[in-house]
């Protein structure tokens, strides 16, 4: 009997369903770690073998790709500090550097680890998973459909000798799992995704310079200089993909950073603030506060907590802590796809670009995260 808020191991079978409601659908096989598995990177394992406390009174932050498919149960999941409703068929996309927490609850699920050396390397397929959303609702003949490519997987997983050949089809099943996960939401025939091709391949191009940038500047020009376009340009594709200015998309990345390294390590604030381009603790502080609402301590102190309901910490004027209020925005940065326009702040008619400040006393564990 696995206690209550932990999640339980997938026991084992070599089915898998059938029916169009997941809810029904009985779990992937337990993980086994062959050696054809070892030699290819790829493992299939349980929510537990994620964290070393079984209670995950902390975040963890991820050193691999994942695939989360949860098959039974229903609990909350917290990636990147967005709270996210889990029962089964949802499915969980995890990158690295992403800290990750189970929130409460009992879930059954499998979890699917992989190397970059995993992947296909030909640029002609794509499938490495990138933008598929970190968060969705499998039901009907989709599915089932991944729910059969977990499975055999899996089973291949567990079983398949060392030889070249079963490291080949291991590879090319993981291909063929992300490449269906890619097509879910793919429709070529939808004029609106079309027009937005230029805007999200600046966006994304973007994204990768700040990636490999935001521990040393946070100014939009360096990185208009690096991708060879106008700050304007940039500044208009970040606000069709998001709705968010280039400016606030590359400290909302710096911040999203912060959080993760003040929740899930005992890395000291001014060291986490010079890591991250901040000389001055002060200066990292009033960037943190200003970004999260709360101060670096205030924030590492509420993640803290147990569970998320257990008794609230408040700040010295009584409010309780909140994440940081820029959630979806740094959903839209990190899920791996882009909001469509005029679903958001900035001129396409939604919300205005300005910062927002978060509305105390509120529990920011009972937020619905965002898929």
């Amino acid at each position: 009997m696995v206690p209550s808020g932990q999640p339980s191991p997938a026991p084992p079978t070599d089915q898998a369903s059938t029916r169009p409601d997941l809810a029904t659908a009985r779990p992937a096989p337990a993980p086994r770690a062959e050696p054809a598995a070892r030699s290819t990177g790829i493992a299939a394992l349980t929510l537990g073998d994620l964290a070393p406390d079984p209670e995950w009174r902390r975040p963890v932050l991820l050193d691999a790709d994942l695939v989360v498919l949860i098959t039974g149960g229903h609990g909350t999941a917290e990636l990147d500090f967005r709270p996210l409703p889990c029962r089964p068929g949802t499915l969980l996309r995890v990158r690295p550097g992403q800290a990750l927490r189970y929130a409460g609850g009992r879930l059954d699920a499998v979890v699917l680890r992989w190397t970059p050396a995993a992947l296909l390397q030909d640029p002609r397929l794509g499938g490495d998973g990138d933008d598929v959303p970190a968060h969705r609702q499998l039901a009907g003949e989709d599915g089932d459909a991944v729910l059969n490519e977990v499975t055999q997987l899996v089973v291949d997983l567990r079983r398949q000798p060392d030889v070249p050949a079963a490291r080949a089809l291991l590879r090319h099943q993981l291909a063929v799992l992300l490449l269906r996960l890619t097509l879910l939401d793919a429709d070529p025939a939808n004029p609106a995704q079309a027009e937005r091709r230029a805007e999200s391949t600046t966006f994304r191009r973007l994204r990768q310079e700040i990636e490999r940038g935001y521990q040393h500047t946070r100014r939009v020009e360096d990185y208009a200089a690096g991708i060879g376009c106008s700050v304007r340009t940039l500044t208009r594709a970040c606000l069709a993909v998001t709705g968010r200015s280039a400016k606030q998309v590359i400290d909302e990345r710096v911040a999203l950073e912060a959080s993760r390294l003040l929740a899930a390590t005992d890395e000291p604030i001014a060291r986490i603030g010079r890591r991250l381009g901040f000389p001055e603790p002060t200066n990292f502080g009033r960037f943190f506060t200003r970004e999260a609402g709360v101060s670096p301590g205030v924030f590492r102190a509420a993640r803290g907590r147990p569970t998320p309901t257990g008794p609230a910490q408040r700040d010295h004027e009584g409010r309780e802590p909140a994440p940081p209020h820029r959630d979806r925005e740094q959903a839209s940065y990190h899920n791996g796809r882009e909001r469509p326009a005029g679903h958001g702040g900035g001129r396409d008619g939604s919300t205005a670009s300005r910062i927002v400040r978060p509305r105390p006393p509120t529990d920011p564990t009972a937020r619905a995260g965002r898929a």
